[in-house]
């Protein structure tokens, strides 16, 4: 399911949604924890949520399975991060197929960072030089398929703003047209850079709203983590820093329990502030960690920690070619994730245990039932153990 339809869905309700965004870890053991993390943080009902395709797209092969690992095995409808560099159009389109055919219908189009080592973007051959071109590739290649969001600037882009902090007006009113044109191409969502001035994001909704942006437009809400990690990731999208922010952290800066804690503070009431003004979305940049994302979210109220709510017994799929499935076999409780994963291949639905056990599709020996360690008992073993040497053997 697109997202701009389950927001359009929420709005007649009232009802306010929230997502997260992940990044690709770096080691296996690092992609083994993010699936554990995002499975508990999943289980609060985000409306959504996004892996990000790495600066240079130097993790695309990376994101492409984690972002097929989390439609089809995590169920979450998922957004995938999708750049232009280092990316010719085949490349593009190879990943646009990939996702599509494992049920994806949401791509965040970004022109991306330059790569690691390099200052500039430099428009690789066969390539696009900007999200907007990007955008118009995907409708035109793709009609309606995808839902595509754009990333929205409060501040201006980073390359607009000036070494005092400020982009100039010209330039701001110039990064809005820009936005304009990734609308009018075809763009349904907007998703914003991080920002710690809530004023200043509210300003750039209602400028949007005056150059005819319609759609959505979902704030960026980076909770602080440790005061480092925070001075850099600031630094480097030029993002505004409040006076009383810094006056708040300059105390506690050593203290990183202390500087958590105020950021989902901070957190808390940027986002109480936004949703007083009607905006009925947040979108949190989790940065691969649970903890304040999900504090955050219960003191709005939003989600409850010992209330996790399914409307079935199982996880339903998210993949638009399954998302109809509303039965599970009887065996689900005990491998409650099992089901998609051994069934996403079968080419002759359904064989599965009881068909032809050389069929590329059959599962492997240790699904079934009487090879599990935990069943392998005396009991078993005489029962089901024992060889047939005759006819006669059946019928005793």
């Amino acid at each position: 399911m697109k997202v701009i339809d389950k927001i359009r869905a929420a709005e007649s309700t009232n009802q306010i949604l929230f997502s997260f965004e992940f990044f690709p870890p770096k080691t296996d053991d690092g992609v083994d924890n993010l699936f554990e993390r995002m499975d508990r943080m999943v289980s609060h009902n985000p409306a959504f949520c996004d892996i990000t395709w790495g600066a240079g797209g130097s993790t695309a092969d990376l994101t492409l399975d984690i972002a097929n690992k989390m439609q089809n095995m995590v169920c979450v409808e998922t957004m995938m991060h999708l750049t232009c560099t280092n990316m010719p159009v085949e490349k593009i389109d190879h990943a646009l197929g990939t996702i599509k055919g494992n049920g994806i219908q949401n791509v965040l189009a970004l022109r991306g960072d330059p790569p690691h080592g390099q200052d500039m973007f430099v428009v690789v051959e066969g390539g696009f030089a900007c999200a907007l071109d990007l955008v118009k590739h995907i409708r035109k290649q793709y009609g309606d398929y995808f839902g595509i969001t754009v990333a929205g600037y409060p501040e201006a882009h980073p390359d607009v703003i000036g070494s005092d902090g400020v982009a100039t007006l010209e330039g701001y009113a110039s990064d809005l047209a820009y936005l304009k044109s990734k609308f009018d191409a075809g763009a349904d969502l907007i998703v914003t850079q991080l920002f710690y001035d809530t004023d200043i994001f509210l300003k750039f909704v209602n400028d949007c709203r005056q150059i005819g942006i319609t759609c959505p437009i979902v704030p960026g809400i980076m909770p602080i983590n440790n005061y480092k990690g925070f001075i850099r990731m600031t630094g480097f999208c030029k993002t505004k820093i409040p006076a009383e922010v810094m006056a708040a952290l300059e105390p506690i800066k050593d203290n990183d329990e202390a500087v958590r804690a105020y950021g989902i503070h901070l957190g808390t009431e940027m986002c109480k502030k936004i949703l007083a003004n009607g905006i009925k979305q947040l979108h949190l940049y989790t940065l691969n960690m649970e903890k304040s994302a999900l504090a955050i979210l219960m003191n709005l109220g939003l989600i409850e920690e010992t209330k996790v709510t399914r409307s079935l017994p199982w996880r339903p799929p998210t993949n638009v070619n399954r998302v109809k499935e509303d039965v599970r076999p009887i065996f689900w409780a005990n491998r409650p994730k099992s089901y998609i994963s051994r069934t996403l291949g079968w080419d002759q639905y359904p064989s599965g245990r009881w068909g032809d056990s050389r069929n590329p599709s059959y599962g492997a020996v240790t699904d079934y039932q009487f090879m599990r360690p935990r069943s392998r008992n005396k009991k078993l073993h005489e029962e089901w153990v024992v060889p047939l040497k005759s006819v006669e053997d059946i019928y005793e």
